[in-house]
């Protein structure tokens, strides 16, 4: 009787490698292109399960909660949260910020004058100082001219972005259930570990792809949820503030300077145009001040603010994380912001560090260096020990401790006594 031995696989030569390679390329890139409308809500999607593991993790913490049953209840309360949301002041604040971008746009028009007023003032309350200021000389109506060509197709765009929001609501919340179910399944099936989020294997490179995932981690955490932190704490001082100085539409100011902290440079510029059209062309003013003078309340306070934050909190918040000049994540917050549109302006400087990362393991390869020579001397970044902190803290509590003593017990059973 015959043994059947089946014959090994044949071999394929650097040419058929090269190939095969090259259409699955053409391949892919070419799916890429035909469904590129799914690109941005499955990267959403693969964002939002990150952000929402540790809030799952938490409950999985509950005796008697399984993985799958706290990763339902977490994005049942998040649900909740954002219907609630939506309830009393989603929609209120798309109209306030639609409200204020047609001031901004009618008030542009006022600019130039704007500015030559502003020049008089100043000349003017300075002739009694010893080193008076003369800008009468300046010929800044021009300068406005030349701002407002750079500044309306702006906000021009951005008003059709929010108006397409309003007026497709249904679209929103149809593509919105479409990113939370695949983010709910990403998650649910990742079995509790971040690493298992996205996950490649390739043999021989095992240890090559955790070193990646770990530094992506580092990035991404550090972005999202410190990002998270500054536009909080952005949002709530504006909105508080700009209330208490009785500047209209708060709520929208109180967003776009939150917003504005995903672009450096440019974004705080933008939030002080704003405040300043606004508080000089409104009817109210605080104590019935002059409006040259309220307008520069409004802009000193924000000055002061965002110094203290880019200077003293956001640092200790993001710390080296990202490790990106600012000039290279206004670039490319310009290229992203073109390719996927807004989405690309809030992950620029994340995306900017993921590709300098495989850039340089990459360049690092080629060179038969070790990529990974600087990495251990690299420290984790604050929001993690913030969240090691939250964990502790939750983890103290009896209710979210797990019932360790019985698994314990049933894994070495305490010796008879004879």
């Amino acid at each position: 009787m015959t043994e059947n031995t089946s014959a090994p696989s044949p071999r394929w030569n650097s040419t058929t490698k090269l190939v095969v390679t090259l259409t699955m390329i053409v391949v892919i890139a070419g799916f890429l292109v035909r469904f590129q409308t799914l690109i941005v809500p499955v990267a959403i999607a693969f964002i939002l399960a990150y952000l929402f593991q540790p809030f799952a993790a938490l409950l999985d913490r509950l005796p008697r909660i399984s993985w799958r049953l706290s990763v339902g209840l977490t994005y049942l309360l998040l649900i909740l949260i954002f219907a609630s949301l939506v309830t009393l002041s989603g929609w209120g604040i798309v109209t306030q910020t639609q409200s204020l971008i047609d001031l901004l746009q009618n008030s542009l028009e006022e600019v130039p004058a704007l500015l030559n007023n502003a020049a008089m003032w100043v000349t003017e309350k300075t002739q009694t100082l010893p080193i008076p200021i003369d800008l009468s000389t300046l010929d800044l109506e021009a300068i406005g001219q030349e701002l407002l060509s750079y500044v309306q197709p702006l906000l021009g765009s951005t008003g059709q972005v929010l108006g397409s929001f309003a007026s497709g609501a249904a679209g929103f919340f149809g593509w919105g259930a479409f990113m939370m179910l695949v983010s709910y399944f990403i998650l649910s099936e990742s079995g509790g570990l971040r690493e298992n989020l996205l996950k490649f294997e390739i043999p021989g490179y095992t240890e090559d792809f955790k070193r990646l995932g770990q530094e992506l981690g580092r990035i991404w955490n550090a972005f999202l949820r410190g990002q998270m932190i500054i536009f909080s704490l952005a949002f709530i001082f504006y909105f508080f503030v700009l209330s208490v100085l009785g500047v209209r539409y708060a709520l929208g100011l109180a967003l776009l300077a939150g917003i504005s902290k995903f672009l450096p440079y440019i974004g705080p510029a933008m939030v002080w145009i704003a405040l300043a059209l606004v508080s000089y062309f409104q009817t109210f003013k605080l104590f019935s001040m002059d409006p040259f003078a309220y307008t520069l309340l409004v802009i000193a306070i924000a000055l002061v603010f965002d110094q203290m934050l880019d200077g003293l909190i956001t640092p200790r918040i993001l710390a080296d994380a990202l490790s990106v000049h600012p000039a290279a994540v206004l670039v490319s917050a310009l290229i992203f912001a073109d390719l996927i549109g807004i989405l690309g302006i809030i992950i620029a400087a994340p995306m900017l560090a993921t590709f300098v990362l495989f850039g340089r393991y990459v360049m690092r390869k080629i060179l038969d260096r070790d990529p990974w020579a600087d990495m251990g001397r690299r420290e984790g970044a604050p929001p993690l020990k913030m969240l090691v902190a939250v964990r502790a803290f939750f983890g103290r509590l009896p209710l979210f401790r797990k019932a360790a003593q019985p698994e314990a017990e049933s894994v070495n059973p305490p010796e008879e006594i004879e």
